[in-house]
C-alpha cells in the first residue's frame, strides 16, 4: 500500500540527478507513467543492441575472434546492468522523500528496470514481435503484480520501489523465452 511521506524540496545537484534518473522525464506525464518508463527501458535495450553490434564489429576487425568479442560486449552489458541497477535503486531511494510518496508514480526507473530484465531473456537482435511481446507482457505482469510481487512493494526505500518491477521483468522474461523457444523449435 502506498504511503505518503513528508514531502521536501530538491536540495542540491545530487537531488536533481536522482530525480532525472528516476523520473526518466516521461515519469511527470499525466497518461501512464509506467507504461512510457518501460518504453525508455526498449529504447535503451535497441540501442544497446545496435551499440553491441558497432562493438562487435570493431573487436573483430581489431583481431578478436568471434567468440572473444561477444564474451567481451556480454561481460561489458552485465557489468552496465548491475550498475544501472544499483543506481536506479539509490535514485529511487533518494527521491521518495522528495517526491513525497512510498512509491511515487512519477518513479519510472523502477520499469525501465524491469522492462530490460524482461529483454535479457532472448537474444540482441530479435525481431520486433518478441520486444513487443516483451513490452506487453511485462505491462501485463507489472499491473496485475500476481504473487509475490505485490507483497515485495512493502520492502523500504528504493529497494522497496523496484523490486516489485524486477520481479515482473523475470516473469515477463521467462514467459517471454518459452514463447521465443517454441517459436524458433517450430
Amino acid at each position: 500500500m502506498k504511503q505518503t511521506v513528508e514531502k521536501r524540496k530538491p536540495s542540491g545537484i545530487v537531488d536533481y540527478v536522482a530525480l532525472a534518473m528516476t523520473t526518466w522525464g516521461v515519469g511527470y506525464g499525466p497518461i501512464a507513467p509506467g507504461t512510457w518508463g518501460s518504453m525508455v527501458g526498449v529504447i535503451l535495450y535497441l540501442a544497446v543492441g545496435w551499440l553491441d553490434g558497432a562493438e562487435g564489429s570493431y573487436l573483430l576487425q581489431h583481431g578478436f575472434r568471434a567468440e572473444q568479442a561477444s564474451s567481451i560486449v556480454w561481460a561489458e552489458n552485465g557489468i552496465l546492468f548491475v550498475v544501472f541497477c544499483l543506481i536506479g535503486i539509490w535514485a529511487a531511494g533518494r527521491s521518495i522523500p522528495i517526491l513525497g510518496d512510498e512509491d511515487p508514480s512519477e518513479a519510472v526507473v523502477d520499469e525501465v528496470i524491469g522492462q530490460l530484465i524482461t529483454l535479457c531473456f532472448v537474444p540482441f537482435g530479435i525481431a520486433w514481435p518478441f520486444v513487443l511481446a516483451g513490452f506487453l507482457l511485462f505491462r501485463l505482469f507489472d499491473i496485475w503484480k500476481p504473487y509475490p510481487i505485490d507483497a515485495l512493494q512493502i520492502l523500504p526505500g528504493g529497494i522497496g520501489v523496484c523490486a516489485d518491477d524486477i520481479l515482473a521483468g523475470v516473469y515477463a522474461g521467462v514467459c517471454l523465452a518459452v514463447g521465443y523457444a517454441i517459436y524458433t523449435a517450430i
